[in-house]
Formats: C-alpha cells, sequence, structure tokens
C-alpha cells in the first residue's frame, strides 16, 4: 500500500469520492430535516462535485497542483445549496495547502485538512455546529492529533482513523442541533462529506470507481460503440503494485467502461469499451509505449449514427447573445421559480432571471453567467431562497469588475418586496439599506405536501400530510389544503398587516385558488388580498403578509 499520495493517487481516490457520493445522493436528500419532496442536499453536493470531475477528467497532465485547482474551481463555480458552496471551500483550502506538493504525507495531509476547515468556516457568516462544518472541524482535528504522534504510522491506518472519527462526529450531530434530533436523522451535508472521504478511501485500497449511472464490474455495456484492446509498456512507473496499475487502466478508459487491465511485467494490457478510442489510445501514450492496439465496431450500422451524434454533443453551444447596451449603474438578477413569477420579476425590471429555485438550485457559475450579461457597474442578486444565498455571494467574490450587491432574501416574496423599495435615483448603500428594510417588514409561507413520516417543530407529520411552512420553520400540518393554508396564513397576520399577497402554483387550478382567496377574505376581511398566478412546481401557494 502506498506510504504518500501521488497526484495520480489522489486524482483516483477524487473520482472514487465522488462516485461513493453519486450513490448516496438519494438516502442523503433523505436526510433533510423538512420531509419536502425537493430535499436536495445529496443532488446538491453531487452537482457540485461532478462539476470538478468534468474538469478533472479535462487535464492534460496530472500534478498536484492541476489536481487540486481542478478540485477546487470546479466545484467553486459548480456550487449548488449551502453544502455544495461549503463542500467547494473545503475543495479549495485543501488546493491551497498541497498546490506545491510533489507527493502527500500524513503531516501534509493533516495541514491540507486543518486549512479546508479554516476556509470552509471564513465562507459562512454565522458557522452553525452540527453541520458539516462540525464534521470537517473533527476531521481536522483527528488529522492534526494523529500527525502528532510521530512518523511510524502507515497511511492506510491514518485514513481510516481519521474517517472513523469523522462517522463517530456525524453521529453526534443531532446531539448539538435539535433540529436533527427531533427529526431523528444526522446531518445530510456532513453525511455527503463523509461519503466523499468513505469513497476516496476505497480507491486508496485499490477498490474500483463506479459511478451510479454505471453498470456492475464486469457487465459490458451496450451503450459504447467500440470494442478497444491495447497493451503497453509502462515508462517509468513508480510502482508494480496492482491497485497503481489498475490506477493506469482507469485513466486509459476515461469516459468509457474498463473491462479488464492485466500486468506482465512491465507490460500493461488493457481492455475497455469506449465511444472515442483515440482518446484512449492518446492517454495511453501519455503512460508509455504501445505495443499494439485493436478497435473493433460492436454495431457496425451505427456507426455513422453514433459519430454523427458525438459531433454534435461536442459542437460548442450557442452562446445568448450579449445585449448591446450603454453602461448602467443598476442591474438585477432574481432567482425564479415559476412563469407567472418570471413576468412579475421582469415587470419590476429584473434584467436576468436564473430558473431553479428550491427545487433546483442554481450553480455560482449560473450566477456569473447572469452577471457577464449585464452591462452595470452595481448588480443587484436576489437568491430568493435561503438555499441559495451562500453561492450568489460566492460569484460575488469571483466577479472582479463589477459591485455585486447580495440582499438575502429567502423567498420569492421577500425578493418581490425588496425590488418594490429599491429607488433608482438613490445610491447603492442607500437602496441596499432599503431593500432590508423591506425584507424585514415581509412575513412569508408556502404549502407543500410530506414525503415521509416525521416529528419536527413539535409536530407529527405523517407521508401526504399538507405542510404550512413560514420563516420560522412549520407552522401547520393538516389533510385538508385550504384549511392548512388558513392556519399558516393565521400565524402570519397581526394588527398591523395590510395586504396579504396569494401565488398559486401549477398544480392548483385558477378556480380553486379563487375558493381559497374567497376563503381567506372572509377569515380576514380587513386585510387587502392580491393574487398572482406563480406557476411554482411542488409549492401550492406562495403566501405573504405585509
Amino acid at each position: 500500500m502506498a506510504s504518500v499520495i501521488s497526484p495520480e493517487l489522489l486524482g483516483r481516490m477524487f473520482l472514487s469520492g465522488a462516485a461513493n457520493l453519486d450513490k448516496k445522493k438519494e438516502w442523503i436528500n433523505e436526510l433533510n430535516v423538512f420531509p419536502v419532496p425537493d430535499g436536495d442536499t445529496g443532488t446538491n453536493m453531487t452537482l457540485t462535485i461532478m462539476s470538478a470531475v468534468d474538469e478533472y477528467r479535462a487535464l492534460e497532465n496530472c500534478t498536484m497542483k492541476t489536481v487540486g485547482k481542478a478540485m477546487s474551481s470546479g466545484s467553486l463555480r459548480g456550487a449548488r445549496g449551502n453544502s455544495g458552496v461549503i463542500l467547494s471551500q473545503l475543495f479549495r483550502g485543501f488546493y491551497k495547502d498541497i498546490q506545491t506538493k510533489d507527493v502527500l504525507t500524513i503531516q501534509d495531509l493533516a495541514s491540507a485538512c486543518d486549512r479546508a476547515r479554516v476556509t470552509a468556516y471564513k465562507a459562512v457568516m454565522k458557522p452553525k455546529e452540527g453541520t458539516i462544518l462540525t464534521v470537517a472541524r473533527g476531521i481536522s482535528e483527528k488529522a492534526s492529533e494523529l500527525a502528532a504522534e510521530g512518523q511510524d504510522m502507515e497511511m492506510e491506518d491514518f485514513l481510516k482513523q481519521v474517517i472513523e472519527y469523522g462517522e463517530k462526529v456525524l453521529e453526534e450531530t443531532p446531539e448539538l442541533l435539535p433540529v436533527l434530533k427531533e427529526a431523528g436523522v444526522v446531518d445530510s451535508g456532513g453525511a455527503g462529506l463523509i461519503s466523499v472521504l468513505q469513497g476516496a478511501y476505497s480507491a486508496f485500497i485499490g477498490q474500483p470507481i463506479r459511478f451510479a449511472d454505471e453498470e456492475e464490474e464486469g457487465a459490458p455495456s451496450d451503450k459504447y460503440l467500440y470494442d478497444a484492446e491495447m497493451k503497453l509498456v509502462v515508462l517509468e512507473p513508480k510502482s508494480f503494485a496492482e491497485a497503481d496499475m489498475k490506477q493506469y487502466a482507469d485513466e486509459i478508459a476515461g469516459k468509457g467502461q474498463l473491462i479488464a487491465a492485466t500486468i506482465n511485467g512491465c507490460n500493461l494490457e488493457v481492455h475497455l469499451l469506449t465511444d472515442d478510442p483515440g482518446a484512449a489510445v492518446a492517454k495511453a501514450l501519455g503512460f508509455g509505449s504501445l505495443l499494439s492496439v485493436s478497435v473493433d465496431n460492436r454495431r457496425p450500422e451505427e456507426a455513422v449514427t453514433a459519430g454523427e451524434k458525438r459531433v454534435a454533443e461536442a459542437a460548442p453551444e450557442e452562446a445568448e447573445p450579449a445585449i448591446d447596451l450603454p453602461r448602467q449603474k443598476y442591474g438585477f438578477i432574481a432567482v425564479s421559480i415559476g412563469k407567472g413569477l418570471d413576468e412579475i420579476f421582469k415587470g419590476l425590471h429584473v434584467d436576468q432571471l436564473i430558473s431553479g429555485g428550491q427545487t433546483m438550485n442554481p450553480s455560482t457559475d449560473d450566477m456569473l453567467k447572469a452577471i457577464e450579461r449585464i452591462n452595470a457597474d452595481n448588480i443587484f442578486i436576489l437568491p430568493n431562497n435561503k438555499n441559495i444565498i451562500l453561492a450568489a455571494e460566492q460569484a460575488g467574490k469571483l466577479t472582479a469588475d463589477k459591485n455585486i450587491i447580495i440582499i438575502p432574501t429567502r423567498s420569492v416574496p421577500q425578493g418581490i418586496s425588496a425590488l418594490i423599495g429599491f429607488n433608482p435615483e438613490g445610491e447603492v448603500d442607500e437602496n441596499k439599506e432599503s431593500m432590508a428594510e423591506a425584507i424585514a417588514n415581509v412575513r412569508t409561507g408556502q404549502l407543500t405536501y410530506a414525503v415521509r413520516n416525521t416529528s419536527i417543530d413539535g409536530k407529527t407529520i405523517h407521508e401526504g400530510d399538507f405542510m404550512g411552512i413560514d420563516d420560522n420553520g412549520i407552522a401547520a400540518v393538516g389533510t385538508d389544503l385550504n384549511q392548512t393554508a388558513l392556519e399558516l396564513i393565521a400565524g402570519m397576520v397581526d394588527d398591523d398587516t395590510e395586504i396579504i399577497s396569494i401565488y398559486y402554483g401549477e398544480s392548483v387550478k385558477a378556480e380553486d385558488a379563487e375558493v381559497f382567496k374567497e376563503q381567506v377574505a372572509e377569515r380576514f376581511p380587513d386585510v387587502d388580498l392580491e393574487m398572482y398566478e406563480g406557476g411554482q412546481p411542488v409549492y401550492y401557494y406562495l403566501l405573504s403578509a405585509e
């Protein structure tokens, strides 16, 4: 077993960590405290790390700096959701500490884990214990403790003990965060981080890498067009151990499927399925000198069609044409979740809409692309969801030529109120303050349904129940949609409330929404009502009281 981690081994461990997270994403989604149909921590973290996987797979040379940079920059731009952003910051800190190394020792890993911890904590304005941050801190502390014990520890034992301690910290997260204990789950972000490390360890001990959408090992896939076999002499191998040679074979297979890899002295024989045998041959030449190559077309009659498809997939997407407008003082980006809401934001002069919201958190890269399309000195971003705020902040930090102002809106109604509070004649700081005041004066709620049984916020919830969620948590639960919504609104309204706004979703018929509006008017006769077609998925109603 390797006593140090080479750049090639680090890359393989990273791929394996991503693959394990990919496989466990649905289980991680189910750990979300709120039993809503869009629990998305596992999905967000997987999309974040897969962005880095794509960047890693595009590398032409493998050094500690290039591997670490791919892990860092790929995840930074692809980060989605709070846990995805924190994961990207962990990779960023790790990369900063290893970029000048040739190989990683136990002491190097301990130092890098500590740098990762510090970087992630700094990225969060108000770090909360019992989350992925707590797990990252535990991992860092255990790594430093073991590294300080001396030089005799084996790398395998070091990695194993660090991960086992991380698992223990994860199991303790419900004791640090009461809402986890009440729901009977561990922190989902921490579970995602542990999944990455478990996968990385599997690669270190030589286990194969398989992503969730790939077939079981030994089962040839019908989706690949070519069957290729090649034999090469490996140049300057660091080791002829089976695990190390398997690593070369996996690299050669790339996005194809590795069927077998055989070691014979200095020779490596590789059998793989692929849609691009040329790329496999080119990769093999990077490891050594080819002795023989054979390629068979598995479906000759489809060769032309498949070739045309690959050309089409490889063609660059047409970029959205830039709007040739003079430089403006202000620009606006808003995250929206439905056609009706899109139209409302457009009417409030939002320049760029990003589709996503709670059902699919947009990435930092989505934010950066929207920023690029706006020719303005100052750009306000309205995330309109608490799980998108960190990604927006990260985009702001990655933008150098424009002043990015994040208005931390946690819901669509808050975003609408913030825009109404904007004064085009005012200065940046004045508008930032007035928009923040507008947010503070609006209370919001949303109606959805439960996807599992649980207990949270002192309420027993059964699968299929309707849930009313306000700014503080789950406020109403019931089996009748309108009655649950009325109970939710009752908790939002006080003596100062002047307006209730209702945005009905894509699953609600207009006539049913009118019936609900009449019920609200009867229940709250002294408050003005406004109703709009929001068109949002998953949530029957979005509500606000001002």
